[in-house]
This record gives C-alpha cells, structure tokens and sequence, in this order.
C-alpha cells in the first residue's frame, strides 16, 4: 500500500521533527544525555526552543521518538497486515507489513546506532520507547484476531503472537547492535521469525 502524499506543510513538519531527532540523537551519543539540553539540540538544529517544543515534550522523547507520523506509520502497518493474502501465515504477514519500516534502520545506520547506545546507556529512554508503543497494542492485538478469527479476549493466541514477534524484532535490533550496524537488520528479522516458525530448535538439533 502506497504512502499517501503528503503536502508542502506537512512535509516541512515531518523534515523539521526529523532534524531534531536526529540531532538529538548525535548530540546525546556525543556527550550523554544528561550533558545535552533542549537548547544545545535546538541550537544545532538551527530552531528555537519554542520551535522545539511544539515537536516534543523534552530531550527524551527527541532521542526516542525517530518519526512525527509514529502513530500514522503504525496504522499502516496494520492495514498491510490486513492486506496481506489469506494464503500468508499470520506470523509471516506481519513481519512483511513491517519490513518497509524496519528498513529505516538499516538506510539510517550511524543515527539507530546513536539512538540504542542511547537508550542502552539510559534506562529513563529504554521506559519511554516502551511507552511510545503502548497505544498500538490494542489495535495490533484486534487486527491480529481479525485476520484469525479469533476473539481477542476469549483466546491466547492474538496476544501471544504480538509478544513473541515483538521479542524477534527487540532480537533482532539487539544483534545488529552488538555488531554496530555490519549486519542487515531485515536480514536478522527475517532469521529470528525463521527460527521461531521452526519451532525455535536448539542449535545442533539437540532435544530435550
């Protein structure tokens, strides 16, 4: 599905939220972010702080939050979700509505590696990227038991799919990580949702 066009404001808007993101991002992987203020982001941005809070709350959320159209590019990915033919596993079809997203991180390499020895180094960060999320549950849970036919609250599956996935892609980003960004983080997506299709067989098919 198409991302739909966008006019000149809104584009000013989404390219001003990411020069802050970014900078923040670089500026707190530079010095730390309890040396970084909303100034020294704003400064290096080129805005005023009054410019800068009408994109974010504080600096936290600046480090965490990569794109203004968070909610917006999470919808989509649900109608991807949606979308997808029957044919699919729920499992696969998910992963495949992600990937476009998740690619952002592979073309943006030096500004995710920034923002995860962030959030590594941060545990204030690591809370608010969980809260970030928090509003998409509910509806990825209900999409999930849509394309299942499931009732979201009578079964386990709907709800368990969305955590096991969500624990591949965190495995995921984690790996790429630890090897600074060398390896394709969609290639590690698609491995991680592999293994665990496979029933998550122990290396050296051991049993137990």
């Amino acid at each position: 599905m198409p991302e739909p066009a966008k006019g000149l404001r809104e584009r000013k808007r989404l390219e001003t939220h990411r020069a802050l993101a970014t900078t923040a991002v670089r500026l707190v992987a530079e010095r730390g972010l309890d040396q970084v203020t909303v100034e020294d982001i704003s400064a290096a941005a080129g805005v005023s702080p009054r410019t800068f809070f009408n994109y974010f709350p504080s600096k936290e959320d600046a480090v965490v939050i990569a794109h203004a159209d968070n909610a917006e590019r999470s919808q989509r990915i649900i109608e991807k979700f949606l979308a997808t033919p029957e044919e699919v596993s729920a499992p696969r079809a998910f992963v495949d509505a992600l990937k476009e997203d998740f690619a952002h991180v592979d073309e943006n390499r030096e500004e995710w590696l920034g923002r995860m020895k962030a959030i590594h180094d941060n545990p204030t960060l690591h809370s608010r990227a969980v809260a970030m999320n928090h509003d998409t549950v509910a509806p990825t849970i209900e999409a999930i038991a849509r394309r299942t036919g499931l009732d979201p609250k009578a079964d386990l599956y709907p709800t368990l799919l969305l955590s096991t996935l969500g624990g591949a892609v965190n495995a995921a980003l984690r790996h790429w990580y630890q090897h600074d960004g060398r390896v394709s983080a969609l290639e590690l997506l698609d491995d991680a949702v592999e293994l665990l299709l496979a029933g998550l067989p122990e290396p050296g098919g051991r049993a137990r």
